[in-house]
């Protein structure tokens, strides 16, 4: 063994603590698969912000129906990407759609991911725009008004009769997409839930907790970004339809945060041998990540203030202040919360007897600075899409 060898060799075993097999030192499912789940449940809350609107009637929230489908898409391009730089071949990627393996979970989510792009989202974005895109594109201009034409499908009809259609159709495709969403989300809890060998993933709630907190992390983004784009554009925030998303916020947040207490009080009434490593696990490792950011600063915090707002009556200005804060806190929140599942169910032996730590690289395909484009690029894309497609009806060349 040269001296570099040796050096790489006793830094990573200076990582260890208790008794631990060498080919369980590496984490293998680096950030890349922490920022997967955490994108496609901003899809999933996105799109459940939406449904509200059209399929449960909340009125309220209209400002912000376009706007969280934009967000929903955006996101969604970008989703698979972790998966695929997380694997050593991406681009054979393709062959899941050729070769399918039903009994595969992680091979599925092509098919789940392809069925909510074309099938759900596309499809409601399209008939709820298609007749502005028809009128865009004989008011836009060159080149603006033939790329209307070719996304309307070159349609003409603006009719009463064709618009109640589209918004008949726009109902009944996010009725369809409510359960595509939960499919969407609640399967990557799945994937962590039914590795009944690892004691920190197998639990029967771990689809749901993820789930929840998926709904919670996409209602808290769109209203942030409703936060952001509309006094930008030099227009009122509703504090009407503002309040509105931080009840249905603090609703999902209360069932998310007990689901998640529920899970922790299962876990230590069954007090399985497992229990031990997991302690020290989350006391030693994840003790910033779990107890401070998630649970504290993710959760309990964000809980408060939206609870005192609600009770309190605050004024406009200082309600627009505190929900700004509880957003950011909660993508802070469910980030962590992602990291602690991720990561932690690596982070000790198949013996339950070592632990070890996970140190993240800055460059390189799973490193900190890829993370971090995946993470800012759906708001790139999101801009271009408020660009040709804005959620407030407004012509795209201004007239």
């Amino acid at each position: 063994m040269n001296i570099a060898a040796h050096e790489g060799l006793l830094k990573i075993l200076g990582q260890v603590s208790g008794y631990i097999y060498p080919n369980e030192i590496e984490v293998h499912w680096s950030i890349l698969i922490v920022v997967y789940p955490y994108l496609t449940g901003l899809v999933a809350g996105a799109f459940i912000l939406a449904s509200l609107v059209k399929v449960f009637n909340v009125t309220a929230l209209k400002p912000t129906y376009r706007l969280a489908l934009l967000t929903a898409l955006a996101f969604l391009l970008i989703a698979p990407l972790p998966l695929l730089l997380h694997l050593g071949h991406p681009l054979r990627s393709w062959q899941i759609f050729f070769t399918p393996n039903l009994s595969s979970a992680m091979a599925m989510f092509g098919f789940v991911y392809a069925w909510y792009l074309m099938v759900v989202l596309l499809l409601e974005i399209w008939f709820d725009y298609r007749a502005d895109m028809v009128n865009w594109g004989q008011t836009a201009k060159f080149p603006l008004n033939w790329l209307y034409k070719i996304l309307s499908l070159f349609s003409k009809d603006v009719s009463p009769r064709a618009k109640v259609f589209d918004k008949r159709m726009v109902k009944y495709i996010t009725i369809l997409g409510i359960p595509s969403a939960f499919i969407l989300h609640g399967y990557v809890g799945f994937i962590f839930g039914s590795i009944k060998a690892n004691p920190w993933w197998s639990s029967v709630l771990i689809p749901i907790v993820f789930l929840f907190s998926a709904i919670v992390s996409g209602i808290a983004l769109v209203m942030l970004l409703y936060m952001i784009i509309t006094p930008s554009r030099g227009k009122p925030i509703d504090m009407k339809c503002l309040d509105k998303i931080a009840s249905f916020l603090l609703y999902a947040a209360i069932v998310d945060f007990s689901l998640e207490i529920l899970d922790f009080t299962h876990r230590l009434y069954e007090s399985e041998e497992s229990i031990k490593i997991i302690t020290d696990m989350v006391v030693n490792k994840l003790f910033i990540s779990l107890v401070v950011l998630q649970v504290l600063i993710g959760m309990v915090i964000p809980l408060g203030i939206l609870i005192l707002t609600k009770a309190a009556k605050f004024n406009q200005e200082l309600r627009k202040l505190l929900y700004f804060v509880t957003a950011i806190l909660i993508q802070i929140g469910i980030f962590s919360t992602r990291w602690n599942v991720v990561l932690g169910g690596q982070m000790f032996s198949k013996s339950l007897r070592g632990l070890t730590s996970y140190n993240m690289e800055m460059m390189g395909r799973e490193g900190f600075l890829m993370a971090l484009v995946l993470l800012i690029a759906p708001f790139f894309i999101l801009a271009i899409l408020i660009k040709l497609l804005p959620p407030w009806g407004k012509n795209p060349d201004g007239e």
